[in-house]
């Protein structure tokens, strides 16, 4: 017979599972703080690191000791409810994931239930009377979503002060808008900047050591992109090239366009990726497409089915079969999942190790989010691998993975030059249309190059055509490699790759009768008598392209290989740029000449080699 939600239940017997060692710093760092007095309790942790499983031991514990008598759960969406009830169940703790306002009760046999903030924000009243009449313990998961809207943060405020306990969870802390987020403690740093404290924390770096996470491949992909603007006008320009925003956008929008040649060329890529990790001891390692749109998923998984023989599982928002083709895909082998941004947060499908981020959504809120579904690790030495486009605003999110970010309340709320992230607040919502406006231009056309891989804030490789041996080198890692197996491996693959491709110039240089055809080191065409002299003093007289051409690409050379020396060893660019200065003499970059440029860039590659 069915109760109301607040009748007396003996608290379920606490299954008892060992916790990561985090989990029981955590845990002491609770209990410490409980015993003061404190009720609010803020744990930030990387995806995949176990938030769940921290907060059922804290909940296990506060229903053993009577400190509590019943368990609410806010989560983000509908399927992370019935994802919560199943793992509650697993250490004994029952909670209805069906729940819903306008029933009001629920099943005695429950100890509590699991709720949506949406839900929350639709009738507060409601369930601050259920924590008014039972001593309650709310579980905030991905407190940051209370930030969504001040309607959601107010309710979440209304229906939860009365509890007895609050218990906060969230992988990705930062919002890009400053709205407060309820019961989360706000103090001014040392800059005067206000920002959110955790209780405690445990970042992808602290997980990555701790072996709790995988280590995650970025494979980027740029390549030439054609649009016509809404005035009629037709441009081109290669992608992660230095553009204004709106450039930037289309060139993005026109690579994700499956008319073109870019996603077909990736999407084989992340395939030979797949069997490539699969074959190498992850045999039930799966994949997953981050669509922006309903038509752009199913003509993904249209490319898939013809590049892997099989048929891709597609995941609609809006489909109401949605929550159980990702559990069904969870537990199957099926090698693909598309899906339109809606499994981009909270999903745990660990077996995910190679995903295409497909999407426009430049926010790094949705991006750590998205990324969180490949890391979640079940052993040591697996890895994952991301292919994205080479955009600025995401190879620049790659790069700083292991970066620990807080919520700042009097930041400014957009960054010079930043995508608008507005979009975040729909990223997970019900939608079917693109990230971005299409009245602006219509793609063309486009083309796929192999860029560079980052890994571990370090950028590796040389850019190559997609299907090249240079693109196989990195699309061959063996599949299961400690951390500091992948740094080594990718250095050299990518100090291979330089120098097999100085002895091809050489030899170009010697063979061509010519003395047009050879390539210069970033192919620029060089007379063959002067190739084998490419890297010398004079190297600029022998370039046919305009000398503000090569200087500039010379500068952009020297700038990525130095960004890559910050994020291996923490030092400032200025330094690293003064070091390089000092080694090879001459003026300050904006003043050195390219054969100047050429000898700094030689020294930085010789710091990237392995000693």
């Amino acid at each position: 017979m069915s109760a109301g939600p607040f009748d007396d239940a003996s608290p379920p017997p606490a299954n008892r599972r060992p916790l990561r060692a985090w989990q029981e710093a955590a845990l002491a760092i609770y209990r410490a703080r409980a015993g003061s007095g404190a009720r609010d309790f803020l744990a930030v942790a990387t995806p995949g690191a176990g938030k769940t499983t921290f907060a059922l031991r804290v909940a296990s514990d506060l229903l053993r000791d009577g400190v509590v008598r019943a368990i609410t759960v806010v989560a983000p969406t509908e399927h992370l409810k019935r994802q919560w009830a199943d793992a509650a169940a697993e250490v004994g703790i029952s909670l209805d994931p069906a729940f819903r306002n306008t029933a009001g009760a629920t099943s005695s046999d429950y100890t509590g239930v699991v709720l949506t903030y949406a839900q929350v924000a639709a009738h507060p009243a409601l369930h601050r009377l259920r924590c008014e009449r039972r001593r309650t313990l709310v579980i905030l998961d991905e407190i940051h979503h209370a930030g969504d809207a001040l309607s959601w943060g107010d309710a979440v405020r209304e229906a939860f002060t009365p509890a007895t306990r609050r218990l906060a969870l969230t992988g990705t802390p930062f919002r890009s808008d400053v709205n407060p987020i309820p019961f989360v403690t706000y103090l001014p740093g040392p800059d005067g900047v206000t920002r959110s404290v955790a209780d405690s924390s445990y970042g992808y770096s602290d997980a990555l050591r701790d072996s709790v996470v995988r280590p995650v491949l970025f494979l980027a992909y740029s390549g030439e992109m054609t649009w016509r603007t809404s005035a009629g006008h037709e441009l081109s320009a290669r992608l992660g090239e230095p553009l204004n925003n709106e450039q930037t956008a289309a060139a993005w929008r026109t690579a994700l366009d499956v008319r073109g040649d870019w996603i077909p060329a990736v999407l084989a890529a992340a395939d030979t990726r797949l069997s490539q990790i699969q074959a190498g001891g992850m045999a039930d390692a799966g994949g997953l497409v981050i669509a922006s749109d309903h038509a752009s998923a199913r003509a993904y998984a249209g490319i898939l089915r013809r590049v892997s023989g099989t048929e891709p599982v597609v995941v609609l928002s809006d489909d109401p079969s949605a929550s159980s083709k990702i559990a069904n895909f969870r537990e199957s082998r099926q090698r693909w999942m598309v899906a339109v941004r809606m499994v981009s947060e909270g999903v745990d499908v660990p077996r995910l190790a190679v995903g295409v981020y497909a999407t426009s959504v430049a926010t790094p809120l949705f991006f750590a989010q998205a990324v969180g579904r490949f890391v979640r690790g079940r052993g040591r030495a697996e890895t994952a691998s991301v292919f994205l486009p080479s955009v600025p605003t995401l190879l620049a999110l790659a790069g700083e993975m292991e970066v620990q970010r807080d919520h700042a309340l009097d930041k400014p709320l957009r960054e010079p030059d930043a995508f608008d992230d507005a979009a975040l607040r729909e990223a997970n919502r019900r939608r079917d249309v693109p990230d971005l406006p299409e009245r602006s231009f219509t793609a063309l056309g486009s083309s796929a190059h192999f860029d560079r891989v980052i890994f571990d804030g370090g950028e590796f490789g040389t850019q190559a055509a997609a299907g090249s041996a240079e693109e196989e080198d990195f699309l061959g890692l063996p599949g299961l490699l400690e951390p500091d197996q992948v740094a080594v491996l990718l250095k050299q693959r990518e100090a291979a790759q330089l120098a097999a491709r100085r002895r091809q110039e050489r030899t170009e240089a010697r063979q061509d009768p010519t003395g047009r055809a050879a390539r210069g080191a970033f192919g620029q065409t060089v007379p063959a008598a002067r190739a084998a002299e490419a890297d010398g003093p004079d190297a600029q007289a022998t370039d046919n392209r305009p000398t503000h051409e090569v200087i500039a690409e010379l500068r952009r050379e020297l700038n990525r290989l130095v960004a890559a020396h910050h994020h291996r060893t923490g030092r400032p660019h200025g330094a690293i740029h003064g070091e390089l200065r000092r080694t090879c003499g001459g003026p300050a970059t904006a003043q050195a000449t390219a054969a100047q440029l050429r000898a700094r860039i030689d020294a930085a590659r010789r710091w990237a080699l392995p000693e």
